[in-house]
């Protein structure tokens, strides 16, 4: 999005229960006229605290899904231009689309698996998770000594190069190597 990602930490942001949903169909959102898609891997929480260790962060997982970070990239420009908060921008009705979560147990992030996303057939983002600035367990310290985490907690990761917009009509493919595939068409 333009920062240098070498520098400074993790930006975090929070999204109201409502955004997050498994639908086949995303209703355009209201109050937009630019919706932009970030895939990412999300991390659901089993349990949680304050102050966590990477051993700690890492026993606090239940699971892992792909997830869409729907975004209003108007809004969201226009509320950084002024200096006023931009969690509107992500923080609507079904901003967050995950996929089927597979438990810890049976799925773990590797450096060499891929991260794609594919918008009416054509490839728009693509990288591997060892791509990631972050390591899931460094994410989740960081954010635990801003906040207290939760059990039922779903932290969504970051995303490769290739946001863009989305358009009505359009059919949305996430893919992550090994995790059951999202799949949703944005609403006229």
């Amino acid at each position: 999005m333009g920062a240098d990602p070498d520098r400074g930490t993790p930006v975090f942001f929070s999204k109201p229960a409502q955004a997050l949903c498994q639908a086949r169909e995303i209703a355009y959102p209201p109050e937009t006229n630019e919706l932009h898609h970030e895939v990412e891997l999300v991390v659901f929480l089993r349990s949680g605290g304050r102050n966590l260790e990477a051993d700690q962060a890492q026993a606090a997982i239940f699971g892992y899904a792909i997830g869409v970070d729907l975004t209003r990239r108007d809004a969201q420009s226009a509320a950084k231009k002024q200096g006023h908060p931009w969690e509107m921008s992500k923080g609507f009705d079904q901003a967050g689309p995950v996929g089927t979560i597979c438990p810890a147990a049976d799925w773990q992030p590797e450096a060499s698996m891929a991260i794609q996303l594919s918008v009416d057939g054509l490839l728009r983002q693509n990288a591997k998770l060892g791509d990631m600035l972050w390591s899931v367990p460094d994410l989740l310290v960081s954010l635990s000594r801003t906040v207290t985490l939760s059990a039922g907690d779903a932290v969504f990761t970051g995303t490769p190069a290739g946001v863009a917009e989305l358009l009505p009509g359009q059919r949305v493919r996430g893919h992550i190597d090994g995790l059951p595939e999202l799949g949703f068409r944005i609403a006229a």
